[in-house]
């Protein structure tokens, strides 16, 4: 009883509690350009609902409330450490990090889940399945160098996406496929990474062999899923107002020519590219597709996003960790 208790009380602190030290030694001991500006916003700022932000209405609605939240709270109940607060950034800064934290926190879990699925031979050791989970907390702490109140839910619900597709391959239950499709819905609300997990689930379920001698099992479950993604996606642009662009700016000129963009494009290439050295030749073959599928993500983080802001690539190098990882069945490829 007292080892099942230890074990308990060591999977909380590995799992929640030191990721958790981790994330705020990031939000609070260290400090970019990017968070300077954020610790002087005393509210969710008006961009966010004027602009590509309006259609990540989940985070903006969080955003406003636990602002509004925080702020009646540290008013009404703790006036005595208003002081100190705010020397630390404004109420809506420590908002936002109540936010972030929460779904990383919910993230490391359900990375936990993942990796205790159907682990590869290596990974069957405990300690290196602690190892890989603390190498993906890391990954996730250190790319909230650009703290936004949209990245880390996005990363949760994609996380819990691929959670539900692994469950979906092991037991083909329809109750995981309603899951992933409710997910993809919702995770459309947060932000545009939804797309990814449609790329995820036709890697692991689309054989190229399977299409070529027309043998097209699955492509209606991958339909259903394109379908959660469209109706949210397009309902946004439809019921938000127009003055709401599509994105930005175009970006793709600074991504090739800025020493800082060109670096964060490396980190990321090399983050896949470590991950895709760690798979076995079924691993291999599946990030390959995965990398194929998710070619208008990619398109598109070259087009209006910065790779300096590598927090793009977070994803993509949290599925190549999920890919060497799993053991896949090989007939899947």
């Amino acid at each position: 009883m007292f080892k099942i208790s230890d074990e308990k009380i060591n999977g909380f602190l590995f799992i929640i509690i030191f990721p958790f030290l981790l994330f705020f030694i990031s939000y609070y001991g260290f400090e970019t350009s990017y968070v300077v500006g954020i610790k002087s916003w005393e509210k969710a700022p008006d961009f966010m609902f004027s602009s590509v932000y309006a259609y990540r209405v989940i985070p903006n609605y969080l955003s406003v409330h636990v602002t509004d939240a925080v702020t009646f709270t540290v008013n009404h109940y703790l006036p005595f450490a208003k002081s100190f607060l705010l020397k630390q950034g404004s109420l809506f800064y420590h908002s936002t990090f109540l936010i972030n934290v929460f779904f990383f926190l919910l993230t490391s879990f359900v990375f936990h889940l993942i990796l205790k699925l159907k682990p590869v031979a290596l990974l069957i050791n405990e300690n290196v399945r602690k190892m890989v989970h603390l190498i993906a907390v890391f990954f996730i702490v250190i790319m909230q160098y650009v703290p936004t109140n949209c990245d880390l839910i996005a990363i949760f619900f994609y996380i819990w996406g691929l959670f539900f597709t692994l469950k979906y391959a092991e037991c083909r239950a329809q109750a995981d496929l309603i899951g992933l499709g409710i997910i993809i819905f919702i995770s459309t609300l947060v932000r545009e990474t939804a797309c990814l997990n449609i790329a995820f689930f036709a890697a692991v379920f689309i054989s190229f062999e399977n299409l070529k001698n027309k043998n097209f099992i699955f492509l209606k479950e991958v339909f259903a899923l394109v379908i959660a993604f469209i109706v949210p996606y397009m309902a946004l642009r439809i019921l938000i107002p127009q003055h709401a662009s599509f994105f930005e700016g175009i970006y793709l000129i600074k991504n090739v020519t800025s020493p800082y963009n060109l670096v964060g494009l490396l980190f990321g290439a090399l983050g896949i590219y470590f991950s895709y050295t760690f798979c076995d030749n079924t691993g291999k073959t599946m990030i390959r597709k995965y990398l194929f599928f998710s070619i208008p993500y990619l398109i598109m983080i070259a087009l209006v996003g910065i790779f300096w802001e590598t927090r793009l690539f977070m994803p993509l190098i949290l599925t190549g960790m999920v890919m060497a990882s799993y053991q896949f069945k090989k007939h899947y490829i």
